[in-house]
């Protein structure tokens, strides 16, 4: 599902691709409830399809095309992201979440950013301790009524200036290839 773009032509942005990316993240999408004001229990609410990516990364912008090959809603639905995630530098990591509307990230099933409700794009931000190793991340978010839509989830490093802040991406936290180079344990 990619298009052929001419030179100097940037990829679009997007919520994902319905074409697996290995070691990214799932997406699951949902349709809620119109009105809703928060994140659902989307554990009672029936998918309607999965996209992939690696990094989310959506600026504030018009939403109109909804999610080819899965869905056209626009408006009032949900994504699950979840993955998993390599940590080669055990420290404090720094990560940062801006949505429009509602959004929640989790590492290890501990809620690090809360940026839930029904608001115009606005940014949390939150620190956890890593250990070196697998963790699991797992990136909630709604839109509640339409047009604008943002999704975008930063980190900063151990070895990253006070408040320099890059788009976080499965790409750059993959495991060694060779699981004997790995020096942590599994989770």
């Amino acid at each position: 599902m990619g298009a052929i773009l001419a030179v100097g032509q940037e990829q679009p942005v997007s919520f994902g691709t319905t074409v697996v990316v290995p070691g990214g993240l799932e997406g699951v999408i949902y349709h809620i409830s119109k009105n809703s004001k928060v994140i659902p229990d989307l554990r009672k609410i029936k998918p309607q399809g999965k996209i992939y990516v690696s990094a989310l990364n959506i600026p504030l912008r018009d939403f109109t095309e909804g999610f080819p090959g899965v869905t056209k809603r626009q408006e009032w639905f949900a994504i699950d992201y979840t993955g998993r995630f390599w940590i080669q530098n055990p420290s404090l990591y720094r990560f940062a979440l801006t949505s429009d509307d509602g959004s929640r990230l989790e590492i290890d099933d501990q809620t690090i950013v809360d940026n839930d409700g029904i608001h115009p794009v606005a940014t949390h931000s939150g620190s956890v301790e890593l250990a070196g190793g697998i963790h699991k991340i797992r990136v909630q978010y709604f839109q509640g009524p339409r047009l604008q839509v943002a999704l975008i989830l930063e980190v900063a490093g151990p070895n990253d200036p006070e408040e320099a802040l890059r788009v976080f991406s499965t790409d750059e936290f993959k495991p060694p290839a060779n699981p004997e180079d790995w020096k942590f344990p599994n989770r």
